[in-house]
């Protein structure tokens, strides 16, 4: 298998390969971790009981997975890598400012992917924690080196594989003793509620930013209804089950997030070999992704400025970059995982919502998947350097997030008000549609009758 050779750049008709169905594993698979269980432990270490926990997470995988899914569709139509298609909405250089909080977003959950499968290494092999980090990292190099085939592969299997595993494993956790009254719907929190919803929301969200990128290889009749649904239904399925898995382990196991890695493999006692081995493969799949979308946001960050060609020597030394930078942080970061994680899932929500809000309107509303794919690539293309509205509705609906904001870094009054209810989420979905809408239709249909007027003032004059 060879290196690939496209990075940001258009995939052409003759190179596109692949169908529909291909979405399912691929987002199967990367909700099959220890990492999305401990996304569901979190309704819990919130005050909730079982059965509001499963009600949280199962409407907010519903719902977050809906804008995920709509990004997908985007690949086979634009054939081109999910950030760099913001350039269509925020300018060429303006798209700098989201590509730079995706970034974070990839660090950040590579960091969490790796502290979690570093600590199970741990549990099997007697090597120090610092080595097992650097040791997920250079296999994370190695994958992501090879790229776009190589991963669809990898995820196949994996999903086959974990399916089996984790249905043995459902079979055991729903055997495990759990108090009657946890799935009853009494001792309702709504601030707490609200939260443990923005939490699943947000997880299927901070798939957007890259979910094209495994889709823009499909050829470009491939069926949007096909590309949503296959993504759609691979991601609810996978984090609704390894969420609920994690959310009922929490109330049956009191030390599981001691050792989330360990207490899971117990489970399967003398077989517990296979369970550590899924584990780890799990959080290696996930951060290929992560490494792999960090690599195409920072080749779109540079790419306005220096003109380049990315080769195999050149993709093997971003990445190579990028793996080192990542994993120092998982070293330097090594200490208080749940804190860390719950803030992370938090305050990246308050940046990734607005940005999807206004990348889905423009293009399901204002261009309904209309673009010049070669103006996104040129610094004077129609796209411009900046668009002002954009970056405005983006700014603007972040500060305006901030009242709404319940973290345990910062309450906002309104969130006080509200006995803790965060919504930043739903201002950061509606509020940035309405401020990029109205003024970019206007502004749209203004460079439309501009050139029609100018050139029924030519035509008149020319007959006068």
């Amino acid at each position: 298998m060879k290196v690939e050779t496209r990075s940001i750049e258009y995939v052409p008709a003759d190179e596109r390969h692949g169908k529909a169905k291909d979405l399912f594993p691929i987002w199967f698979g990367a909700n099959m971790n220890i990492t999305t269980l401990v996304s569901g432990s979190l309704p819990i270490m919130l005050g909730l009981n079982l059965f509001w926990s499963v009600a949280a997470i199962i409407i907010g995988a519903l719902v977050g997975a809906i804008f995920m899914a709509s990004h997908s569709v985007q690949g086979p139509k634009l054939g081109i890598p999910q950030m760099i298609q913001s350039r269509a909405q925020f300018g060429v250089i303006g798209a700098i400012i989201p590509l730079f909080l995706v970034m974070f977003i990839y660090l950040g959950f590579f960091a969490s992917n790796t502290l979690l499968a570093a600590q199970t290494i741990g549990d099997i092999l007697p090597i120090g924690q610092t080595w097992n980090i650097i040791f997920i990292g250079a296999v994370c190099f190695v994958v992501a080196l090879y790229g776009y085939d190589l991963i669809h592969k990898v995820q196949k299997w994996f999903s086959a594989a974990s399916l089996v595993i984790f249905l043995i494993m459902t079979y055991i956790v729903f055997k495990l003793p759990v108090p009657a009254e946890q799935w009853l719907p009494s001792e309702f929190d709504l601030s707490a509620f609200l939260l443990s919803v923005s939490i699943a929301v947000t997880w299927q969200l901070s798939y957007a930013p890259y979910v094209a990128d495994y889709s823009r290889y499909l050829p470009s009749d491939t069926p949007p209804s096909k590309t949503f649904w296959y993504s759609y239904s691979g991601t609810v399925i996978g984090a609704v089950w390894m969420m609920v898995l994690g959310a009922v382990l929490t109330i049956a196991i009191p030390s599981f997030f001691d050792n989330t890695g360990g207490n899971l493999a117990a489970l399967y006692g003398s077989f517990a070999i296979l369970m550590y081995i899924l584990i780890i493969f799990g959080q290696l799949a996930i951060n290929v992704f992560n490494l792999y979308g960090a690599f195409m946001s920072s080749i779109t960050t540079i790419e306005p400025f220096f003109k380049f060609r990315v080769t195999p020597k050149v993709r093997f030394m971003f990445l190579l970059v990028i793996t080192f930078i990542a994993t120092g942080l998982c070293i330097v970061g090594q200490g208080n995982f749940l804190e860390f994680f719950l803030n992370f899932i938090f305050f990246m929500s308050y940046f990734l919502i607005p940005w999807t809000s206004i990348n889905l309107v423009d293009y399901y509303v204002l261009r309904s998947g209309e673009y010049s794919v070669k103006d996104i690539f040129d610094l004077n293309g129609k796209y411009g350097k900046v668009n002002w509205i954009a970056t405005f509705a983006f700014v603007a609906s972040i500060i305006a997030e901030i009242p709404f904001v319940n973290a345990s870094f910062y309450m906002g009054p309104i969130a006080k008000m509200l006995n803790g209810a965060d919504l930043a989420w739903a201002v950061g979905l509606f509020l940035p549609a309405a401020l990029y809408y109205f003024p970019m239709k206007r502004k749209m249909n203004y460079s439309i009758t501009v050139p029609e007027a100018n050139g029924l003032a030519i035509k008149k004059a020319e007959e006068s």
